[in-house]
Order: C-alpha cells, then sequence, then structure tokens
C-alpha cells in the first residue's frame, strides 16, 4: 500500500475511534454519578506533579515560556467553562453529591480533541520537525492541559461545596 493511502487510512481509523470515543463518552456524561467532593484535588495535583517533573527535566526556552503562561490561562478558561457545564446535584435526605455531564461541557472536550489532532497533522506534515519546536508544543499543550483539568475540578468543587452547605442549612 502506498504511503499517503496508509496516512489516509489512518486517518479514518483514528477519526472513527475517536467518534466512538466521544458517542461513548456522551453517552455516559448524561448518567448521574457520584461525585467524590474531597478528592477533586488529586488528579490536578498528580498532573501539576508530573508536568513540573517534566519542565525540570527540560524547561520551556525563551518566548516558549509566554506561550506556556498563555496556554495555562486559555486552559484554564476552557476548563472553567466546561466546570460550569457540569451539573451538580446534593440529595436534599442523604446530602450525597452526584454529577451529570452536558452536551456543552462535551463540545468543549470534542474541540480540544480536534485542536489537538491539527497540531499534530501541522507538525507531522511540516517535513522534518525541529525537535525544539516539538519540545516547545509539547510544553504548550502540557500547560494548556494542565490549566484546563484544575479549572475545571475548582469550579465543580467550588460550586459542590456551596450546594452542599445550602442542603444542610435547609431543614429536611
Amino acid at each position: 500500500m502506498p504511503q499517503n493511502d496508509q496516512q489516509w487510512v489512518a486517518t479514518i481509523l483514528s477519526f472513527g475511534l475517536l467518534a466512538l470515543v466521544l458517542a461513548l463518552r456522551i453517552r455516559r456524561e448524561r448518567r448521574m454519578r457520584p461525585l467524590r467532593v474531597e478528592r477533586l484535588w488529586v488528579l490536578p495535583a498528580v498532573y501539576a506533579g508530573l508536568v513540573a517533573l517534566l519542565f525540570v527535566a527540560h524547561p520551556p526556552v525563551g518566548i516558549v515560556w509566554l506561550y506556556a503562561a498563555l496556554a495555562l490561562a486559555a486552559g484554564a478558561a476552557a476548563g472553567w467553562y466546561r466546570g460550569t457545564h457540569m451539573a451538580i446535584h446534593v440529595d436534599p435526605q442523604t446530602h450525597a453529591v452526584s454529577q451529570q455531564g452536558s452536551r456543552a461541557a462535551m463540545i468543549v472536550l470534542f474541540l480540544l480533541v480536534l485542536l489537538r489532532y491539527g497540531a499534530r497533522g501541522y507538525m507531522e506534515n511540516g517535513g522534518d520537525v525541529d525537535p525544539a519546536r516539538l519540545m516547545a508544543a509539547t510544553d504548550v499543550m502540557l500547560a494548556g492541559a494542565l490549566g484546563f483539568v484544575t479549572a475545571q475540578r475548582a469550579e465543580m468543587g467550588l460550586r459542590a461545596r456551596a450546594l452542599l452547605a445550602q442542603a444542610k442549612d435547609k431543614p429536611a
């Protein structure tokens, strides 16, 4: 099979797999799931540690720091937006907290995945990829993902705690 045909097949399979994963994710997001408010900090903390280790091992150089900071801010804005669209419910009797995703939240996630595919395609079609450019793109994406995950979890945690306090103040 010629190289060009293999690329098309790989692209079609990638998008097919992406569509399947997103369809399953949308279906899963429509169900109510328990939300462990006390554990919302774990994923951002682990991811922040990973990003810190990677930045210490291979620190961004020059203007890449600015791009990483901008990506962190943009990721935080997108994460906060996605967090605001996650429905959070508190049972008035048991005070159990649960969450339910939304279509808007999934659209944000889908757009981020498309952005990643676009960036990957841009890097791959550029011919010889400069390793420094590849590291810079990775640093920027890591920072953006960190902002996204942290802001989403922070928004959900703040809102869940407020709803929980409000439910506890109301007589049953």
